[in-house]
């Protein structure tokens, strides 16, 4: 067994402390991380307040993880001791469904659906009190030291991509990537994005890496400035006679913000056939108008992170184009006043935990 410090929550009301824990030992097909970096998500607010009604705790959380292969399983043959890794969402799914046989384990077709890399299966108790696949209720995530992951689900991270820039892209990345790869995206598209987060301003820098132009929506004035140092031009969500004149203009719209919100303003936005996809928010949205919808055969549709290929395609991706998020990089024991900045929207984009400040910790109490 291998001893663990994280920090964990215990309650949905309660701060993240220090957690000590234990994992086993790599398997044959495993793989040891060390931890380097580990980025922040609103997801992972959401899970520990309990936001979503399914955390287990102890909750650990943590699923953009970067670290450096410290021991293999007998049997792993796609990493190396020393390769540096990452670990996004999913640390293991089914692989006999047909979603999993397609490479989509993201959409895992098992009762359980896919082990999340923190919090347990996606779908904490079996269809009619059946058997949990995975064999466990909990798993914890990157706001560790270290992580044991099967070798499948452990992705490569390109020598020329900083190690702390793309943590956030194995979920912030892949999330937005995953949706505009499966409606085409395309140079000369005109894509929207809503909201201007860490998903957002990823999906518009992918976007435009991909030849479209871009355009965001935010409800901040101002985010408008930030937008255009970027390079995008943004609009301001009450301003009507912006949408006005941007009626059925759009190939694609992504909405990535994390709550409840009304899509209605926006499908008049596309051009007939195109799709707004959701991303963001994975509670009831407003209703929506169909008439809206029916008149010009437009779609609204919803997409969750991204399969592994997608996750790989995506790290890829950015290496190639030299691009990623704009990160701030924290420590961890400063986490519990930097998620009262992702609620207030006090964050420009992505906070990544620095895990040596774990480490420091560790040695100090030694």
């Amino acid at each position: 067994m291998i001893k663990v410090t994280g920090y964990a929550a215990k309650h949905s009301f309660s701060r993240l402390k220090p957690y000590e824990f234990e994992r086993d030992d790599p398997a044959a097909h495993e793989v040891e991380i060390d931890v380097l970096y580990c980025g922040v998500c609103h997801s992972d607010i959401h899970q520990v307040k309990n936001e979503w009604s399914n955390t287990v705790y102890p909750c650990v959380p943590g699923h953009e993880i970067v670290g450096r292969v410290t021991r293999v399983g007998p049997a792993v043959k796609r990493h190396a001791v020393g390769d540096m890794v990452g670990v996004g969402c999913m640390i293991d799914s089914c692989g006999q469904c047909a979603a999993c046989k397609d490479g989509d384990q993201n959409y895992c077709g098992s009762p359980n659906s896919w082990l999340a890399t923190y919090n347990g299966p996606m779908k904490p108790k079996a269809k009619a009190g059946g058997e949990n696949i995975y064999g466990r209720d909990n798993t914890f995530g990157g706001y560790s030291n270290i992580v044991v992951v099967k070798e499948d689900f452990v992705l490569k991270i390109p020598a020329n991509l900083r190690p702390e820039v793309a943590a956030p892209i194995l979920c912030a990345g892949v999330t937005t990537w995953s949706p505009m790869r499966r409606w085409g995206v395309k140079a000369g598209d005109k894509v929207g994005v809503i909201g201007m987060g860490g998903l957002g301003h990823m999906a518009a820098k992918l976007a435009k890496a991909l030849g479209a132009e871009v355009t965001l929506f935010t409800t901040t004035k101002d985010k408008i400035a930030e937008a255009e140092k970027l390079g995008f031009k943004a609009i301001l969500e009450k301003d009507k006679d912006a949408f006005e004149k941007l009626e059925a203009s759009f190939d694609f719209i992504l909405s990535t913000v994390p709550e409840k919100h009304d899509l209605n303003p926006f499908t008049a936005l596309l051009k007939q056939d195109a799709v707004l996809c959701v991303v963001g928010a994975l509670e009831p949205l407003a209703p929506l108008d169909n008439m809206q919808l029916a008149q010009m055969r437009r779609s609204v549709a919803g997409s969750l992170i991204g399969n592994l290929a997608e996750t790989q395609d995506v790290l890829d991706f950015c290496a190639e184009h030299g691009i990623g998020p704009e990160i701030e990089m924290i420590r961890i024991q400063d986490i519990n006043d930097a998620y009262k900045k992702v609620e207030k929207g006090d964050v420009r984009f992505r906070y990544v935990i620095d895990m040596a400040s774990l480490k420091e910790e560790i040695a100090g109490e030694a």
